[in-house]
Order: C-alpha cells, then sequence, then structure tokens
C-alpha cells in the first residue's frame, strides 16, 4: 500500500464534517486544512496530522491512517470545545464515506488530547481516529 489514497480520505473527511448539521450550527463553516492568517473565528476545526501504515494482505493493498482534526476555542473553559469534539466524533465514528480513490472500510476513535492553548482562555482538543482503507 501506498500513501495514495490519502488526499481522497482527507476530502471526504472534510465534506463530512462540513456537511454535518451538528458541526454547523456550532462552527458554521470555519473547518481549515491550512489556517488562514489574520484574525480566526473563536470556535474552529482545523485538520491536523496523519501516520500512516501498510495493512495490506497477500491478495488485497490496504493502509490504516491515524487522522487528527483538531478543535481550537477562545471561549474560557472546556464546554464549548467539548460540545464541538462531540459533534466531530458523531460525524465521523462508523461514517460512510465515500472517497474518490479507495474505500473505506472502518473509521473510529482513537484518542483524544484536552489542553490549554498559549492564551489563558484557549483550549485545544486533538482528536485521533483511525480509518482503514483499501486501494481497490
Amino acid at each position: 500500500m501506498s500513501y495514495a489514497v490519502s488526499e481522497s480520505l482527507q476530502a471526504a473527511v472534510f465534506t463530512a464534517l462540513s456537511a454535518d448539521a451538528a458541526v454547523s450550527v456550532l462552527i458554521g463553516a470555519h473547518i481549515y486544512d491550512a489556517v488562514p492568517s489574520g484574525a480566526l473565528p473563536t470556535v474552529y476545526i482545523a485538520l491536523g496530522e496523519e501516520k500512516v501504515r501498510d495493512h495490506s494482505t497477500n491478495t488485497a493493498s490496504g493502509a490504516l491512517h491515524d487522522i487528527a482534526v483538531d478543535i481550537h476555542s477562545d471561549t474560557a473553559g472546556f464546554q464549548t470545545a467539548k460540545a464541538l469534539a462531540g459533534a466531530v466524533c458523531d460525524a465521523l465514528i462508523d461514517a460512510d464515506l465515500v472517497l474518490s480513490r479507495g474505500v473505506l472500510t472502518s473509521l473510529n476513535f482513537r484518542f483524544a488530547r484536552a489542553r490549554k492553548g498559549i492564551s489563558p482562555d484557549q483550549r485545544v482538543i486533538n482528536l485521533t481516529f483511525r480509518a482503514f482503507v483499501m486501494d481497490v
């Protein structure tokens, strides 16, 4: 397996989050692959790091992708960030994403890390999901 399905998987995750009603209510269209410069909204999602490893068999080409979705909030406390993190999980866990290349066979939650950011009110939650894809 190669890294060839990665772009397709990222696009499908972005589309799923953008189309999810609960996510949209909380942040509108503030989902970024590359965070823009200048003033940012008080709450937004940034697609984060990705780690990929081969998971092929003798008969099929596959890969495990650990993908990060990062929640950023400048609202005091974790409540706003956690509400958005919950909506992201609801939108992605076991989602039936259609990829432009390859097939997603599973998408599961791996772990999360909630932390304070640089400013006193900033909160960041890093969510990591594991996607198993086959390049068919």
